[in-house]
């Protein structure tokens, strides 16, 4: 699930929406929402986020954080080290192959040592 299917998921539900309404509302299939709420998509449109942000007709803050969790949404991400360091390859090398073997702990402590380096970049 990536942070946007995440938001989808859980403002559809707090507001009591099903999948099918939802899609039918903005323009596209059950399934392509089910697709976004489980990170199998990657981020919408801006087309298709505003309309989204129209749909749950959220305030100016709910939807530039909408916006913000679209931007870092990509399910499949494609890290391009050319020009960093031997170890900035070695680190992206090894995140693509053992973040599935990392537990949440784990993953929130990165997190977190990232977010303290670059606190501008959403989350």
């Amino acid at each position: 699930m990536t942070p946007f299917g995440q938001a989808l998921r859980d403002m559809r539900r707090k507001r009591g929406i099903s999948q099918k309404t939802m899609a039918a509302a903005i323009g596209v299939t059950p399934a392509y929402v089910s697709a976004l709420e489980h990170g199998h998509r990657g981020q919408p449109s801006w087309e298709l986020l505003q309309r989204i942000i129209g749909y749950f007709n959220v305030i100016w803050d709910e939807a530039e954080e909408l916006q913000k969790l679209a931007s870092v949404s990509h399910p499949r991400i494609v890290v391009d080290t050319s020009g960093l360091s031997v170890d900035a390859t070695r680190l992206a090398n090894r995140l693509a192959s053992d973040i599935g073997k990392l537990d949440e702990a784990d993953i929130r402590e990165m997190l977190s040592l990232l977010e303290t380096r670059s606190p501008d970049v959403p989350r």
